[in-house]
């Protein structure tokens, strides 16, 4: 499949997730309209990340700390993740094997942006700890923010289906950034029918997978009739392709509570 055929049958799609969205407006409850479009995005994630990964919508994340994340509109899990619940189809999931956090919004404005990006420093906050080390093993490293990693970094990525200019929202973008760590930055913004966010690396003259100190955010125009599937297809695979973890430590997630009354013990 030629890159060219590939960006009509994303067009399609966008045009079709455009009609879908139309048509959730006419529901009543703000609830449900806030279900249908993480649904909708979910569904098209679906198709196209590694099968390795899963996304997964109304979740939160759980650090062996005890803190918690707040709700989450999109999460790439693991598909080893270990279900801690799914009551009425709502997960919680060891921050472990949270690879990435989508933040959907139906209108993208200046106030959505800030919580958005509020949301994905809180989830980047949460420490991840809790793995089995393999004996034998090379230990991996991962390079992103200008650091590098012992485990696989947490992604931020916000998603819209309409809202205000990309350039004022890129603007607004970087009056939030301006004085934070880059590791609280989120990597790229979406919105369908408009275009994207993303940082540039301005020495290699290059776009970044994730954003560095220095790096500048460059606004991307969707072109007409192709809509922003495809780079978002491209920018999915360059974060997930090569996700991984090592093996879940639950031990940790049990340290507070009593794992029963020692009565006997037997010896030879």
């Amino acid at each position: 499949m030629t890159q060219e055929t590939l960006g009509r049958i994303l067009g399609s799609v966008a045009k079709r997730m455009h009609a879908d969205f139309e048509q959730s407006q006419n529901f009543k409850h703000n609830g449900e309209k806030g279900t249908s479009r993480e649904t909708l995005v979910r569904d098209f994630l679906a198709g196209y990340l590694p099968s390795h990964v899963e996304a997964i919508h109304n979740a939160e994340i759980i650090a062996a700390t005890g803190s918690v994340s707040p709700q989450c509109d999109i999460v790439i899990v693991d598909r080893g993740a270990p279900p801690f619940t799914m009551l009425e189809g709502y997960r919680i999931i060891p921050n472990e094997c949270l690879y990435g956090v989508i933040e959907v919004k139906s209108s993208l404005d200046s106030a959505a942006l800030v919580d958005a990006c509020e949301k994905i420093a809180k989830v980047r906050k949460l420490r991840k700890t809790a793995y089995r080390p393999v004996p034998g093993l090379i230990p991996r490293t991962a390079q992103a923010y200008g650091r590098t990693y012992d485990h696989f970094p947490t992604s931020g990525i916000v998603f819209a289906f309409g809202g205000n200019q990309l350039e004022t929202l890129g603007t607004r973008l970087m009056e939030w950034c301006r004085g934070r760590d880059p590791e609280e930055w989120p990597d790229s913004v979406w919105v369908l029918g408009k275009g994207h966010l993303q940082w540039w690396d301005p020495r290699a003259r290059r776009l970044l997978r994730s954003p560095t100190a220095g790096a500048t955010l460059m606004q991307v125009d969707a072109l007409p009739g192709h809509d922003i599937l495809l780079p978002l297809v491209l920018h999915l695979n360059l974060h997930f392709s090569d996700a991984w973890m090592d093996p879940l430590d639950l031990f940790p997630y049990s340290a507070a509570t009593s794992l029963g009354a020692l009565q006997n013990q037997w010896s030879f």
